[in-house]
């Protein structure tokens, strides 16, 4: 491409989309992109601040910013996306679905190490809407290196660097322990906060059983509910340190495999992520920290959504979860900013 004056460019060919800002009115595009340009446009192009614009002559080895906003594009999608309008070289990708939104962190910051040219996503692990942006592609020059736009396609290796996971219907056993609610001493208030939580997806509580700070029985109420059908079976109560505590070991009698007891999240340092192995399937059995009972956000918020789509948690997941993990209670939540979740 070269510069001429917009006074000379009559008959010739727009090289990339120009652009019209009137505050508080518009910002939108006046000429396209191969817009053959005439001599009744060069008034706009003037108010516009453009005395002087591209025109295009193509050149081996380069791209056009449009071009190479497409091929950001392929780099990022993947199944339930779809994409905006290329528009002054960006890319927009859209989700179709709700689901859990899931981010290549390492290959996403290895595209954007190269130069000229960028992908800017929403945070990974949290939940999405149907028509929700997700990402962003954009090439900075006119003109980019064809060899930088096959670097950036090598880092993707042909597997997308954004997933969506969508949303399972969920069946939920609830097993509450503790001596003070199963003798009616006090009234339990940890049944109606996970009825709540998980009210906000597509989910149906099964059954919420009462038990005595006995490990059988709490194993049993456990494997009760997966045999009746449980997707979920949640634990509340007796995860602390001391000794009436038994909600821990109960979780490990039923042979589930423990990935996780202590997260680095405030509140919920004491959470506890199992999972029970039935008939070929992997039954998340999670015990739940006191905190969960009175705390406006805890790591329930973190894992819940992770749990409601089949995203199977690891050690590594958990750990992970340090950073961000400081509820610091705001009056308007900063989430994703802070970590955790705003209506999940």
């Amino acid at each position: 491409m070269k510069s001429v004056n917009i006074e000379e460019a009559v008959g010739q060919v727009l090289c990339h989309d120009i652009t019209q800002i009137i505050k508080d009115v518009k910002k939108d595009v006046v000429f396209k992109k191969g817009h053959v340009i005439k001599k009744e446009d060069i008034p706009v192009f003037l108010s516009v601040g453009k005395e002087h614009i591209y025109i295009w002559e193509k050149q081996d080895g380069m791209l056009h910013e449009n071009e190479a906003a497409d091929i950001l594009y392929n780099i990022c999608k993947n199944e339930y996306m779809k994409p905006s309008a290329v528009k002054e070289g960006k890319i927009e990708v859209i989700s179709e679905i709700d689901g859990l939104f899931k981010v290549d962190t390492e290959k996403l910051n290895e595209v954007n190490s190269i130069g000229d040219m960028m992908i800017a996503t929403r945070h990974g692990n949290t939940i999405v809407r149907k028509g929700d942006k997700l990402a962003g592609t954009r090439v900075i020059p006119l003109v980019i290196e064809e060899e930088k736009m096959k670097k950036a396609q090598e880092i993707g290796g042909g597997k997308p660097i954004l997933k969506i996971m969508p949303l399972k219907h969920k069946k939920i056993g609830i097993v509450t322990t503790g001596s003070e609610v199963f003798h009616r001493r006090i009234k339990d208030a940890f049944g109606p906060v996970i009825v709540s939580k998980f009210s906000e997806f597509d989910s149906e509580v099964i059954g919420q059983t009462i038990v005595d700070d006995n490990r059988e029985e709490i194993t049993a109420a456990i494997i009760k509910f997966i045999e009746n059908g449980a997707d979920i079976v949640v634990c509340t109560g007796g995860m602390s340190v001391d000794p009436d505590d038994r909600t821990p070991g109960a979780i490990k009698d039923t042979g589930a495999e423990i990935v996780s007891y202590g997260a680095p999240v405030l509140p919920g340092a004491m959470l506890l992520v199992s999972y029970y192995s039935y008939q070929g399937r992997k039954i998340p059995v999670i015990g739940l920290p006191g905190c969960v009972m009175y705390a406006k956000r805890t790591i329930f918020d973190l894992i819940l959504p992770r749990l409601m789509a089949d995203d199977i948690l690891k050690k590594s997941d958990i750990d992970k979860l340090g950073q961000g993990g400081l509820c610091l209670n705001c009056e308007t939540c900063t989430y994703p900013n802070c970590g955790f979740g705003k209506g999940m």
